[in-house]
């Protein structure tokens, strides 16, 4: 199918993100990479993605993209270009890891989560939970087309239906299905760190490629949450 929009913009363009990159690229997309440092340290990533690929700054990736891409560490969250996502949907990949966040009185008593934390953060944007809970080296090798029978969903979670439609058009087009788990809030809990639906469907991470996990498998495992 042909991709409903024309440019994804990157910000944060580690495992996840250039994973991502590579399947959008694959599937019609243009794409602008960002990072925390400055776009000429991107150089090598942007050759290898080729000319449909270019880096700028986050604010920049942030303005270009139809569709956005937060894959920052979470502590880092507050960083994110507000104004230039305003009336966009912007996936979400991040997870809480206190290790590397430090503590984070909100998400330790449970009164909101990751998700949640951003989109009080670009209040005029709206914010897809997605690629959480896979393995960045899975997500490679479990991209499918859409006739495929081994073809593997992707829980989502989100506010917006419209923002969702889009993140579930996004999603086919680089090989996967989705699964809505529901609001932000509660059916991003569904698949935060810890739950059955985290990294457990595609297999272990020590394996690089991935186990495939059908619509059906996703909601079994979000079920168990």
């Amino acid at each position: 199918m042909e991709p409903v929009t024309q440019t994804i913009g990157f910000i944060g363009s580690g495992h996840i993100g250039g994973t991502l990159a590579r399947l959008a690229i694959a599937a019609g997309f243009d794409v602008v990479m960002s990072n925390s440092r400055s776009p000429e340290t991107l150089a090598d990533l942007v050759t290898e993605l080729g000319p449909r690929a270019r880096a700028a700054t986050a604010a920049e990736a942030a303005a270009a993209g139809d569709l956005v891409v937060v894959s920052v560490p979470l502590r880092a969250y507050r960083d994110v270009p507000v104004e230039p996502v305003a009336g966009k949907p912007v996936m979400d990949t991040n997870n809480y890891y206190p290790q590397r966040d430090g503590q984070i009185a909100a998400l330790d008593d449970g009164s909101a989560t990751s998700s949640e934390l951003l989109q009080q953060h670009l209040p005029s944007s709206s914010v897809v939970k997605v690629f959480n809970n896979i393995f960045f080296k899975h997500l490679a090798s479990l991209a499918r087309p859409s006739d495929a029978p081994d073809r593997t969903a992707l829980p989502i979670a989100g506010d917006d239906p419209a923002a969702k439609e889009a993140v579930t058009a996004f999603l086919d087009a680089i090989g996967y299905d989705a699964v809505d788990a529901g609001p932000l809030g509660a059916g991003g809990r569904r698949f935060q760190v810890d739950t059955p639906a985290y990294g457990r469907p595609y297999g272990p991470f020590t394996e690089p490629v991935g186990t495939p996990a059908d619509a059906a498998t996703i909601r079994a495992a979000l079920a168990g949450a």
